[in-house]
């Protein structure tokens, strides 16, 4: 049952980093048989080692999403709670050409700490069926979330943006401000102006250029970049994880598409962001400038911001005890509202 101003749970505690968390869960032999994976997937999920990406991947399924704008039915991947609860829930999105498994560690630990939490795929990356490709503006993206909010969560939720996923976060709170409670950005990457050259280039450059990021050399240095410390197993497990969803056969189209419309360029509306909102920060983010952390905090008129010391570009994975703590310290604080048996 739900008791307002009711003595808060035990804090969340769990391993502090990633690397804790993968020792804990070979001492318990947590892995997950293949046999129990999504026939979507491609099949090289069988090859990853991290017992929570996984443990998550036997959790992806789609849904049907009704798109008003291309006047498609597309297949959504995500994840649905394991229950849908009296609370206000938490939606997960995830960064720049990324998916779900972003949240391999800290998803569990919020539906430990008691919350309602889904993980959406944004429409162009992760799983979702797009062999009839709709177009993957920001536009269509934006539809899209709102098209599956309307359908499947039906109530203002939390949303939490990473890198990105910030930019998709804030582009949809301001557009819908009815289906946003309050936002939560993790190392936001608001400031870029879209796409910038790349919109121009002719196709054959783009999709030279987008085939580049799929190859696992770039995503091995990307994830060294992203990470404060990295050992080279973790490094190499991790970059096969983040490029999982590029072997999909429509990827190329969906991302050379979203890069011609442009991409997202919301700087000049975060000042219209009217919910209240946790900005996370890694402390030793070495792709995106603290002081742009400061700038947000300055520009959002009803925000607070926390850093995490230690951590690079994407505290979710590097220090996910540290950012699930602070966000269910976010929304109790805020919502007075808490769960008891």
């Amino acid at each position: 049952m739900l008791i307002a101003g009711a003595a808060l749970p035990p804090p969340l505690v769990g391993p502090k980093s990633a690397a804790e968390f993968r020792l804990n869960c070979t001492r318990q032999s947590f892995i997950t048989s293949a046999t129990n994976f999504p026939a979507f997937l491609p099949k090289e999920i069988d090859s990853i080692t991290d017992p929570f990406a996984r443990k998550l991947a036997s959790r992806i399924e789609r849904v049907p999403v009704d798109l008003s704008l291309s006047k498609a039915r597309v297949m959504s991947s995500c994840i649905k709670p394991k229950a849908q609860l009296d609370t206000v829930p938490l939606v997960l999105l995830h960064g720049f050409d990324s998916s779900c498994f972003e949240w391999r560690y800290g998803l569990p630990l919020l539906e430990d700490a008691g919350f309602e939490v889904w993980a959406v795929d944004v429409l162009g990356w992760g799983f979702s069926d797009l062999e009839k490709l709709p177009s993957c503006s920001v536009a269509s993206k934006r539809d899209h979330l709102y098209q599956f909010w309307s359908s499947y969560i039906k109530r203002p939720m939390i949303l939490v943006g990473p890198s990105l996923g910030a930019a998709v976060a804030i582009d949809f709170a301001v557009n819908h401000p009815e289906a946003v409670d309050k936002l939560i950005l993790i190392d936001a990457s608001v400031y870029a102006e879209g796409t910038g050259n790349l919109a121009t280039l002719p196709k054959v450059m783009a999709y030279a250029g987008v085939y580049l990021l799929k190859s696992l050399p770039l995503r091995l240095y990307a994830t060294l970049l992203a990470f404060n410390t990295l050992t080279w197993d973790a490094c190499y497990d991790w970059a096969k994880i983040g490029r999982l969803h590029c072997l999909l056969p429509w990827w190329a189209d969906a991302t050379v598409d979203f890069m011609t419309s442009g991409g997202y360029n919301v700087s000049a509306r975060i000042g219209e962001v009217k919910q209240k909102t946790l900005i996370i920060w890694g402390e030793n983010d070495q792709i995106i400038d603290y002081k742009l952390a400061v700038r947000l905090y300055s520009e959002i008129p009803n925000a607070m911001i926390r850093q995490i010391p230690e951590c690079g570009h994407i505290p979710h994975i590097e220090k996910p005890a540290a950012v699930s703590k602070l966000i269910a310290e976010f929304v109790r604080a805020e919502s007075k509202v808490c769960m008891v048996a």
